[in-house]
């Protein structure tokens, strides 16, 4: 196919202002303040917009998700959903864990 779609590979952030600011610093435009079931409406919104490829979400949202949504988006590849913690909260699975879970990789060694 040789028309792809412009909008594919963008990278989107939702999340609260410190994470959003954090990520809007560093060059990422498609970055959204929101948190609990409006951040959740956001994320399904802009996942089906099927403009994105990965999204970055703040792991606060996990407490309004349901198990099998949040088993949705822990493993679905497109797009690739990451969730991330907010500055100074200890994480829940290491950046080792989370790569292997996710690409296969053990990045440990």
């Amino acid at each position: 196919m040789i028309n792809q779609k412009q909008d594919e590979g963008r990278i989107a952030v939702i999340g609260e202002r410190s994470i959003s600011m954090g990520f809007r610093l560093i060059g990422i435009e498609d970055t959204f303040e929101a948190e609990g079931k409006e951040a959740l409406e956001k994320l399904q919104s802009i996942e089906k917009s099927g403009k994105y490829s990965v999204i970055f979400v703040s792991e606060s949202l996990k407490s309004v998700m349901d198990k099998r949504l949040l088993n949705y988006y822990e493993s679905t590849l497109k797009p690739l959903v990451m969730f991330i913690p907010l500055p100074g909260v200890d994480r829940e699975e290491s950046l080792e864990t989370m790569a292997k879970r996710i690409l296969g990789v053990d990045i440990g060694r």
